[in-house]
């Protein structure tokens, strides 16, 4: 598991006053939850950076006051305006008492969709788990092998040993869909096979005349009374 330390300074003053004071000296207030006491405490800015621009899980090993408290990070607050950190809690890790975490998801495999040709959506990139301390890992992993097109992997479908999941159980997690060309190429074979049946259906159509219209086509007219008679191929002399 991958930690870093952050080393702090008690927080003897509080307020407004005290708050901006330690902000114009590029620090950042700070507390610690779920232990005996709740520990306030400041440190520098910068020291708070590996924990919270990373997408991995990690632990924080702060150290106050000669004391050291193993932690996990909780929540953070930034600035409306400057959009720079002004507040972060973390919760002591107690051996016995269960906490909740965000822990990322390592997929592995390589889909057999992805291998037809479709392209892999990832939906979620971390679970909220509760468990007990030293249950705690960097990653959950999640074999998506055998994942296929138009096909989900779902929270459900997630095996995390010593770990209560508290996502939805339907919630997808990744799944493989249709790329472009692959819909262009289903697309480009189902209208031919539609356009030369119904192109056939014409043709028949027009061969072969409906019965109404046979009804309907004039007859031949008789000759009228007392008209001469058509003239035979050959006359005798």
């Amino acid at each position: 598991m991958k930690s870093i330390t952050i080393e702090g300074q008690i927080r003897t003053e509080f307020g407004k006053t005290a708050t901006r004071q330690l902000r114009s000296e590029e620090k950042v207030p700070a507390v610690i939850y779920g232990g005996a006491k709740e520990i306030n405490f400041s440190a520098p800015a910068s020291a708070f950076k590996n924990i919270i621009y990373t997408p991995d899980f990690m632990l924080a090993d702060i150290k106050v006051e000669g004391n050291s408290y193993k932690c996990v990070l909780k929540d953070l607050q930034f600035g409306k305006v400057s959009d720079q950190l002004i507040h972060v809690d973390f919760l002591e890790l107690v051996p016995e008492k269960k906490v909740t975490v965000n822990i990322p998801l390592k997929f592995t495999g390589i889909p057999a969709g992805v291998k037809d040709g479709g392209k892999l959506v990832v939906k979620i990139k971390s679970l909220k788990v509760k468990t007990l301390p030293r249950h705690l890992l960097e990653h959950i992993e999640l074999d998506i092998s055998d994942l296929k097109l138009d096909e989900n992997i779902r929270v459900q479908d997630v095996k995390a040993e010593n770990m209560e999941i508290l996502n939805s159980p339907r919630i997808p997690v990744a799944s493989v869909t249709l790329t472009r060309q692959l819909k262009q190429e289903e697309e480009k074979t189902t209208p031919d096979a539609t356009v030369s049946t119904d192109a056939k259906t014409a043709q028949d159509t027009k061969a072969a005349p409906t019965a109404d219209t046979k009804a309907g086509a004039p007859a031949k007219a008789a000759p009228a009374k007392g008209a001469p008679a058509a003239k035979a191929a050959s006359t005798k002399k």
